[in-house]
């Protein structure tokens, strides 16, 4: 196992992977999951993604998310949400995904707490078909180290920083492994929001640094 890399991201869901393709191809990146790469969470999701139709759509858009959120939703964070969920739902199909269609367009139903059809599914692995194309696009970057079966146990910080993180690998072995950037995704840590800017591009992910 290498001892140094650019970027760090724990865990290969969904966000972890969309973090690795947003990435700059000259950074050299390392993946973990403590599993097979295709028994994260994102695998198992059902339901499917909810986007934004139009500007019309965005106050109701708006209340739903609020209300499933017993108003306790921070109202920043979801404006962010919407206003870039076309934008994501785009990007992911020029990826590959394939959201169900009828008649040639995207077919939009209506789920859980949404008062209008705005949710894009495939079949009912719509986790399975995202974040399988999201690994596979992962798995061809020559600056990607995916490392299954190994397991994160430690942050290494000074002061306020973090400077890479403790490894478990399948033989049980640790390794010590720096970085200049170590990515929680936010479904793995519950980490602190901030905003860095890369090679000119402002990326928006949950980071532990400087």
């Amino acid at each position: 196992m290498e001892k140094t890399y650019d970027v760090i991201i724990v865990g290969c869901g969904a966000a972890g992977l969309f973090c690795a393709l947003h990435l700059p191809e000259k950074m050299k990146i390392l993946c973990i999951t403590k599993d097979e790469a295709d028994k994260s969470d994102s695998f198992l999701a059902q339901g499917g993604i909810c986007v934004l139709h139009d500007e019309n759509d965005y106050d109701s858009f708006m209340e739903d998310t609020l209300k499933a959120g017993h108003y306790e939703n921070r109202r920043t964070s979801v404006d962010k949400m919407i206003r870039l969920s076309r934008s994501v739902v785009n990007e992911l199909i020029e990826y590959g995904v394939a959201f169900a269609k009828k008649d040639g367009e995207l077919n939009y139903t209506r789920e859980g707490g949404h008062a209008r059809p705005r949710i894009l599914f495939h079949a009912d692995v719509t986790g399975k078909e995202i974040t399988s194309t999201l690994l596979a696009h992962v798995e061809s970057r020559a600056n990607v180290t995916l490392l299954e079966y190994t397991w994160m146990v430690d942050l290494i910080t000074e002061g306020n920083r973090c400077l890479g993180v403790v490894v478990r690998d399948k033989n049980g072995e640790f390794h010590t492994v720096r970085a200049d950037y170590t990515v929680l995704p936010a479904a793995a840590s519950g980490g602190f929001m901030n905003i860095q800017r890369i090679s000119g591009t402002l990326q928006e992910m949950r980071w532990r640094s400087d």
